[in-house]
């Protein structure tokens, strides 16, 4: 019988937590602080540890230190009730396997549990039967509508990264968790708890990026998480940030450096993959005009062409995605882009604040500032970036062949809400979030 040792200093919380795990089968050895905890260790032989961060003599951070020392093998899972991104980051440096925020749900935790044991998580969960279900009924409604079935996905650990705002300037970050079965991809303020759903329906602005927002909860610049997301084919995620997702080096390679480390793990149910029957279009085929269209194909496929004035020019790319590989050497490195002469009407919007020479092409008169380019058509891939990033605010993976010239973030997403209204029988809208009947705080 494996044990499992709970660290925390509030005996209500252990109390709680000896419960669920007895419940499951597990032995608990529990601590009420680190001393103790390095102690339970060596004489108990844990599994897994489940370890507060804020505790008296020896805090959390010194404690998963100590571990690493005495048993590097051992899974560790953070518990905080006053999470930041710096001390999310701190632990996964520390090789935590995952990060816990209080309150979170008794689902969350056995589901956490279950996967640092390696394990499948406990089928008598009650929120597990309930996605089992609309699973299904999604499932079935795909395949009376001809539609394809992939299966969910989810992350293998919690990850996360900090950098700056492209946007607000200011030092930001996130954190990458999984989620059950049909929760979808979820954006959560790691202080406050609200949430909004990564769906085209809580779109607020698509001026230079695109922001959702749900009450006082934004998620701003999520594009190309988003595409990262779609790309790996995560299906359910909440993702933990302050105000904007960081811009990193301006493209999307550390994101799918970041989801890589956390691994993609395949979960019970299935999500329906849309299949695009017709061409739907938005904007106008004139010649110079603004256009965009999706039509069936047998695969996801874009073919963007970008026009400027010099010292631009007109740029094509035609991206087949393929799967992650492709998406991560063809389209991930390609950076965000501005001009030089933009840079004063910008500011006086409050936007782009946080662009630096390393993480956006700026162009001037002559061209490029800070060359060289990535690639030839690094903007057209750029568009193809973001295209991939919005289309998943569908909340489905779409299957089709996407034309676009000179189109930026408000016509992908009309052009996403045109779809979402064809396929809203096929459970093209949001999954509902997850929430739990019980929480521990």
């Amino acid at each position: 019988m494996d044990t499992i040792l709970v660290v925390d200093d509030e005996e209500k919380i252990r109390r709680a937590v000896r419960g669920v795990l007895a419940d499951e089968g597990f032995t608990v050895a529990e601590a009420a602080d680190g001393r103790r905890a390095l102690d339970l260790i060596t004489q108990s032989r844990p599994r897994l540890a489940i370890v507060d961060i804020w505790m008296p003599e020896l805090d959390g951070i010194e404690l998963v230190t100590k571990i690493r020392e005495r048993a590097p093998g051992l899974p560790v899972i953070v518990m905080s009730g006053h999470g930041n991104v710096e001390t999310a980051l701190r632990m996964a440096q520390l090789g935590a396997f995952h990060f816990l925020e209080k309150p979170f749900t008794l689902d969350a935790l056995l589901a956490s549990v279950a996967r640092a044991l390696g394990r499948t998580a406990p089928a008598a969960c009650a929120e597990r039967v309930r996605a089992r279900a609309s699973a299904a009924a999604s499932d079935l409604r795909a395949t009376q509508l001809g539609l394809a079935a992939r299966p969910q996905r989810t992350l293998g650990r919690g990850v996360a990264a900090s950098g700056l705002g492209l946007h607000t300037g200011a030092k930001t970050g996130l954190i990458l968790q999984p989620s059950p079965p049909g929760s979808g991809i979820v954006f959560g303020n790691i202080t406050s708890g609200e949430t909004v759903p990564a769906h085209v329906d809580w779109v607020e602005s698509t001026d230079y990026a695109t922001t959702l927002r749900r009450g006082g909860m934004a998620a701003r610049t999520v594009e190309h998480l988003m595409a990262v997301l779609h790309a790996y084919g995560v299906s359910n995620a909440l993702v933990k940030m302050q105000g904007e997702v960081p811009i990193l080096d301006g493209a999307a390679r550390d994101l799918c450096a970041l989801v890589e480390s956390a691994g993609v793990v395949d979960q019970d149910g299935v999500v329906a993959e849309i299949v695009i029957d017709r061409r739907y279009a938005v904007g106008s085929e004139a010649a110079g005009e603004k256009y965009l269209a999706i039509e069936p194909a047998d695969e996801l496929s874009v073919d963007y062409t970008l026009t400027y004035p010099a010292p631009v020019g007109e740029q094509r790319y035609v991206f087949r995605f393929t799967g992650s590989d492709a998406f991560k050497e063809e389209i991930a490195g390609a950076r965000t882009f501005g001009f030089v002469k933009e840079i004063a009407a910008l500011e006086e919007r409050g936007l782009a604040a946080g662009g630096r020479l390393h993480n956006c092409v700026l162009i001037g008169e002559e061209g490029v500032v800070n060359a060289p380019l990535r690639y030839p058509e690094e903007f057209a891939r750029h568009k193809i970036l973001d295209i991939m990033g919005d289309l998943y605010l569908l909340g489905r993976p779409v299957r089709g062949h996407v034309t676009a010239r000179r189109t930026g973030h408000r016509d992908n997403v009309d052009l996403v809400r045109r779809l979402r209204e064809q396929f809203r029988d096929a459970g093209a809208d949001h999954a509902p979030m997850h929430e739990a009947t019980k929480q521990l705080r």
